[in-house]
């Protein structure tokens, strides 16, 4: 199965088993309290579309289900959306059965489910399928309650230990989790099981451990069954704040895991060094590799200067994740197989991101350079999580080569990514990596400085007496945004990339402006800078009296700077990666007119972290004004790789200085540049 699709897949139903929700075996619909039935609003949820009542589940391994219920107060019509169910499973080896569900009115009629839920084919390949549950609550209305339980069935050869995701998006007024494992397993202490319980190696499962991401003063506790248990009220719904990051590895949530190993050390260890063997074994030099890198480099090349131009050799290879993936007639006509080795991935020239980044590993290889994999989670997903045993979190292949006795983080499976840099979904990323002498580690891979994504706009603008205004602006970009667009230029043509350019310069430039993108300089040249020209035409100022006022951050005109209308925060922040953009405009005045006062030059410092430089520079008949930002810092909180969102007080902390920063920021933005057409005489 393709990997993603293995993850996508997992996370559904672990949302499926753990975002509805059970009340165990003997699941019983509950009677509606006048107070429900009459709620047309939520104090704890203000705004709220819609409510969880209750959200329960059971997972018994031992009767080898997961009973799942869950009720759903409607507040809007947004939240009708909630009628329709869809419930992913595993077609080869689960069962969905017992599904009940009914309406429950605000007079308190109640309406049941009738018919059959359909079963839809979600994916399906020659190995696998997975199936999707969907049925649509009747009559659903505002101030309705939504009311249905179901049962996930499983074979007796399988074990399921449950992913419990406990904050959903909509606001849980009371949660109820129960596992039941294995009666081996019942207290946490290592047992003998059986030759049948094994991991994917085969290896005898002994253990049972859990990974808790909880609200302070909670915890997973055993009841007197030995049952494990989690009782949760008044949970605030997943965030939606801006520039959030992947809230997946954040989220108040508890993972169980059967397992071979006792501690995170034994089990990284264990884990990795089989990866490793797969690694070797896919980018292992042969004939065919051998004389491949013969025909790209020569004897008297540095190592910089070969992993150079294997590196150009590898992205000038179709990447199939840019590209439409051909079926499997079609891979058979063109006698294409299934790669199991880096030469296969060189003969049929074209493979997934990962088959050329160990391709380009093969490569460095077979060339005496030495190099190694690394194996992360990409950041635009989730955050390694080292204390959660799951060697499945991971996404994406990079390469470390060791050039000229200094390490390089390269990135050969991310199409149009310049030599010797790396996607922002791959930098500050968290995964496993080879070492010298065999001995795999965890590692971090490292946050590239601002001064590697600048951006630089000009515009040179031309007024009339009535604020009207035409001109140029010119963006010169390097580092990630370059990228950006090079990678949208894979997936559109161009007309089609003129106008998502526009519309994104949209947001940006004043009210009244009309931008178009007559063309592309260097798009198809990743070592590059890439140049986007911008006609410009509209209204611009202000006419009051005598005076012409004009915006004096030409750029920053609209005033959507981010973080400045909220004051709290409880998620940390990720703003993808450090940059510096530059802006210098150029007003040329109408005639007649003179200056009468313009934005003062000025220095906002954030220490160690961002400042705002503004400088104004003027003649007779013109202005030029320079704004210069610098922001050092990709994520927030610094002190903490992925803190969870029980860090709240810590997230506050930065998010606070932030706030006032960008305030400041936003206030120093709104200056103006003003014109006057009575002469001004000078002191």
């Amino acid at each position: 199965m393709n990997r993603l699709l293995l993850r996508m897949f997992f996370v559904q139903i672990s949302l499926l088993v753990s975002s509805l929700i059970p009340l165990g075996a003997k699941a019983q619909f509950k009677a509606p309290t006048p107070e429900e039935l009459h709620m047309t609003a939520d104090p704890l949820a203000p705004g709220a579309d819609a409510v969880y009542l209750n959200v329960e589940e059971t997972t018994d391994d031992q009767l080898h289900f997961h009973s799942v219920y869950a009720r759903i107060k409607v507040l809007s019509e947004k939240g009708k959306e909630l009628a329709t169910v869809k419930l992913p499973y595993w077609h080869e080896d689960y069962k969905i059965t017992d599904i009940k569900a009914r309406t429950i009115h605000a007079d308190g009629t109640i309406v049941p489910l009738e018919g059959k839920p359909e079963d839809l084919i979600s994916a399906k390949t020659a190995n696998f399928q997975i199936n999707s549950k969907v049925f649509t609550m009747p009559s659903v209305e505002v101030g309705c309650i939504l009311e249905y339980a179901y049962k996930i069935r499983y074979d007796d050869h399988r074990y399921s230990s449950p992913r419990w995701e406990i904050q959903q998006p909509y606001f849980v007024h009371e949660a109820h989790y129960i596992f039941n494992p294995f009666p081996a397993f019942i207290s946490n202490r290592p047992h003998q099981t059986g030759s049948y319980l094994v991991d994917e190696h085969g290896q005898a499962v002994n253990s049972l451990v859990w990974w808790p991401s909880l609200p302070s003063g909670s915890e997973v506790k055993t009841d007197e069954k030995g049952r494990f248990r989690v009782d949760l009220n008044n949970i605030p719904a997943i965030p939606h704040d801006e520039w959030m990051p992947p809230m997946e590895s954040s989220l108040y949530k508890v993972m169980f895991y059967y397992m071979s190993a006792m501690g995170a050390k034994e089990y990284w260890i264990t884990e990795s060094k089989y990866w490793a063997k797969d690694v070797d074994r896919f980018a292992e030099s042969d004939k065919t590799i051998r004389d491949a890198v013969g025909g790209i480099i020569s004897a008297s090349d540095s190592e910089t200067d070969k992993a150079r131009k294997l590196y150009e050799a590898v992205q000038a290879l179709e990447n199939t994740e840019f590209t439409r993936t051909k079926s499997s007639a079609e891979l058979k006509q063109l006698h294409i197989k299934e790669q199991h080795h880096a030469s296969d991935t060189w003969k049929q020239k074209s493979g997934t991101s990962d088959d050329l980044a160990m391709l380009y590993l093969a490569m460095l290889r077979a060339a005496n350079v030495q190099a190694y994999a690394m194996y992360v989670v990409n950041r635009n997903r989730g955050t390694f999580m080292p204390d959660l045993f799951n060697f499945h979190q991971f996404d994406d292949l990079i390469v470390v080569a060791n050039l000229e006795g200094k390490e390089y983080i390269l990135d050969p499976g991310e199409k149009m990514c310049p030599f010797q840099s790396v996607h922002w979904h791959h930098s500050g990323a968290g995964g496993v990596r080879q070492a010298p002498g065999g001995h795999e580690a965890i590692w971090m891979t490292p946050n590239p400085s601002y001064t590697m994504n600048t951006t630089v706009r000009t515009g040179d603008l031309t007024l009339d007496q009535s604020g009207a205004v035409t001109g140029i602006l010119r963006f010169n970009l390097a580092g990630q945004r370059a990228l950006h667009w090079r990678q949208q230029s894979l997936r559109n043509d161009e007309d089609e990339l003129k106008k998502e350019f526009e519309r994104e310069l949209k947001e940006s430039l004043p009210e009244g402006i009309e931008a178009r993108v007559t063309g592309f300089l260097g798009l198809e040249d990743p070592n590059s800078n890439l140049m986007v020209v911008v006609k410009i035409s509209g209204s611009l100022g202000t006419v009051t009296g005598k005076r012409l006022i004009l915006p004096g951050s030409f750029f920053e005109a609209r005033g959507s700077h981010p973080f400045v209308s909220a004051e709290k925060r409880e998620v940390p922040v990720d703003m993808h990666f450090a940059e510096q953009t530059t802006d210098m405009v150029t007003y040329h005045y109408p005639k007649g007119y003179h200056l009468e006062a313009a934005p003062q030059d000025s220095k906002l410092p954030w220490p160690n972290r961002a400042v705002l430089v503004i400088k104004s520079e003027s003649d007779s008949d013109s202005t030029t004004i320079t704004r210069q930002f610098v922001r050092g810092f990709s994520t927030l909180p610094m002190s903490s790789n992925a803190p969870h969102m029980s860090d709240r007080a810590e997230i506050q902390k930065e998010y606070s200085a932030l706030h006032d920063f960008y305030v400041k920021v936003a206030a120093s933005d709104q200056q103006q540049l003003v014109l006057t057409s009575v002469p001004i005489t000078a002191k």
